[in-house]
């Protein structure tokens, strides 16, 4: 078989197991990295034999890893909001930092002792296993839509771990490793790379943002040149870093942050980018992991014995837990949701694709450095990405991190005013529009949106309405309002579906679907009413809705179940009450002796803050 021809059989193996493996994760909801891994290993050496170690050439792939990987870091950085990193800022960098720190040496400490290896073997080791990554962790998140605080303290440690990972890591392999120079080197190499790889990033970034945003381009086929200068602007800013200052792994700085930097200035058709250069992503993904998998031989991974495994046992059930308790102190997160971050800490495509150029340089010259620096990587990243990846959702179920939804159909005004309702009592909401200005406008004053029509069934799924507890349906026109309810409540099962009703004589279409009609016509009488014959009342509505809140829970902590509202109420914040007290279908105004029990719907009273501390109490 010529060279081409058994170039042409390797991309077209690759490309067709890659897909094959994403289409059946989807379908299963389980990362797709999984899959790819073990296609890999499949069709390589181990498996079929359908990949071969001579089918790529040695400087051919550490090309084509380095080009993948940046497209994989521009993309993921490209993705992360300022708005978005506001929700954790401190425990975000002391996991980059401080996190990073304990992961490094403590990953260290275990591969030194548990497989007997040389200090310097260790620390490049730990280094390597510092990073997370987007590209496992992005996976993870799209089938475990947990709350965005602790979504984006996961995507932000990954972006920020692989830039610190792989240049520490050819740091350490170049001059502690190979030229064993001293700590003073290592420290100057790491800043000097990671500062030379920044600034040529913001210099691409800045270059770009003036060319889509300050230039005006051919409108004729507008929207897809732009998709070519952002994806020319991953592959320049590493191209630069890389080749042009001859820097190595300066190059992944470089596309971080160009890509963070872009990610959150304002680009024309920024949905048709984000969208092409996510497909793109994916086959990078898939070609570089199935790839590198296929190289891995199994007999590397079992010569590490019971160390090996031991390294992975610590790494992942003492490490990880220890930084990440360490690095989240604090009341943003509660203590599910540290135990869920502990738990999610799979290694992905920079270890994996390091690790595999470092095995290449190191050839015949150190053997069994190879194979133990190797087999250690890849048995960490299979063990964490088959666990920890493979369990996400189950482990989220079993903590209860996964936050019930609401789902806001039409983003007009209504729409806008009940989602800044919600998301000030802290709930997650969604609104689903399919105009794209509207979308757009949206997107830029901080809501989450879906882009799409609501009355497909696919739409709504995206947006999450299969973990909903809310849909509402505020659009102008009732026949999408009534279908979009008959959706939520047929198909999905939503627990509260309510709906605007711009025509009183539909009222009874919806409430023969069992849809709660909300009459706009009607709301606004009743609100005239309130002011013109309850006063007082009216204008403590609204003195309550700017500085207060009102929110009815169902009472499942064993702290508050059990007592009467006086013995509550010494335990309660300051400043809010219990107002109300439904079980079953009997309400009733409490007085001091009740007693409220598991299952009991309480309504409460006050001050927004103590509302909140207060729906804590009764629920954690």
């Amino acid at each position: 078989m010529s060279a081409s021809t058994e170039l042409i059989a390797l991309v077209v193996t690759v490309v067709g197991v890659g897909v094959a493996a994403q289409v059946f994760s989807d379908w299963l909801s389980v990362p797709s990295v999984l899959f790819w891994l073990a296609a890999g290993v499949a069709v390589g050496p181990e498996g079929l034999g359908l990949i071969t170690p001579s089918a790529i050439d040695g400087g051919s792939l550490s090309a084509i890893v380095g080009l993948s990987v940046a497209i994989i870091v521009f993309e993921g950085a490209f993705a992360l909001k300022i708005d978005r990193l506001r929700e954790a800022p401190r425990e975000t960098l002391r996991l980059v930092t401080f996190g990073a720190i304990v992961s490094h040496l403590g990953t260290a400490v275990v591969v030194r002792f548990a497989l007997g290896t040389s200090w310097e073997l260790a620390l490049l080791i730990g280094s390597l296993l510092i990073a997370t990554g987007p590209t496992v962790i992005t996976p993870i998140l799209e089938v475990v839509p947990v709350r965005e605080r602790v979504a984006t303290t996961l995507e932000t440690e990954g972006v920020v771990n692989d830039v610190t990972a792989a240049i520490l890591a050819i740091v350490m392999f170049e001059y502690l490793l190979l030229e064993g120079e001293g700590l003073p080197t290592l420290i100057g190499q790491f800043a000097y790379r990671l500062g030379a790889g920044v600034l040529v990033g913001v210099a691409v970034a800045g270059v770009v943002w003036l060319l889509l945003a300050r230039l005006e381009l051919p409108t004729e086929n507008a929207p897809r040149n732009a998709r070519l200068v952002v994806l020319a602007a991953a592959l320049v800013a590493y191209g630069v870093a890389e080749a042009g200052l001859g820097v190595a792994e300066s190059g992944i700085a470089a596309v971080a942050s160009a890509g963070f930097l872009l990610g959150n200035v304002d680009l024309p058709y920024r949905e048709q980018i984000e969208q092409f250069k996510g497909d793109v992503t994916l086959v990078v993904l898939t070609f570089v992991f199935v790839v590198l998998a296929s190289l891995l031989s199994l007999s590397d991974l079992r010569s590490l014995g019971i160390g090996g495994i031991a390294v992975v046992l610590v790494v992942a059930l003492v490490i990880r837990p220890l930084l990440v308790f360490l690095s989240t102190v604090g009341e943003r997160f509660t203590f599910r949701e540290r135990l869920f971050v502990s738990a999610i800490g799979p290694r992905g495509i920079i270890p994996a694709s390091v690790v595999t150029l470092f095995a290449l340089q190191l050839g015949d010259s150190r053997p069994e450095v190879a194979t133990t620096l190797v087999g250690t990587v890849f048995l960490v990243i299979f063990a964490t990405v088959a666990f920890q990846g493979g369990l996400a959702r189950h482990i989220a179920q079993a903590l209860d991190v996964i936050p019930m939804r609401t789902i806001i159909v039409g983003g007009g005004r209504i729409g806008q005013a009940l989602a800044d309702r919600l998301e000030d009592r802290g709930e997650e909401v969604t609104i689903v529009e399919r105009d794209e200005d509207v979308v757009e406008s949206l997107r830029e004053d901080g809501y989450r949106v879906e882009h799409g029509d609501g009355t497909d069934r696919e739409v709504l799924r995206s947006a999450g309405a299969e973990n909903a507890k809310v849909i509402a349906a505020a659009t102008p026109s009732d026949d999408v309002n009534l279908l979009v309810g008959q959706l939520a409540r047929n198909t999905y099962d939503v627990a509260t579906v309510v709906a605007r009703v711009n025509q009183p004589d539909n009222e009874d279409a919806f409430q023969d679907l069992d849809i709660e009609a909300i009459s706009t016509g009607m709301s606004v009488a009743w609100s005239m009413d309130n002011v013109i014959e309850r006063p007082a009342i009216a204008r403590w509505m609204t003195e309550l809705d700017r500085t207060g809140d009102v929110q009815e829970i169902e009472v499942t902590a064993d702290a508050a179940a059990g007592r009467t509202v006086a013995d509550l109420a010494e335990d309660l914040p300051e400043g809010c009450y219990v107002g109300l007290i439904s079980r079953g279908d009997e309400n009733r105004i409490p007085h001091a002796e009740d007693r409220i029990e598991h299952g009991d719907h309480v309504t409460i009273i006050g001050r927004k803050e103590a509302v909140r501390d207060a729906i804590e109490f009764c629920t954690a």
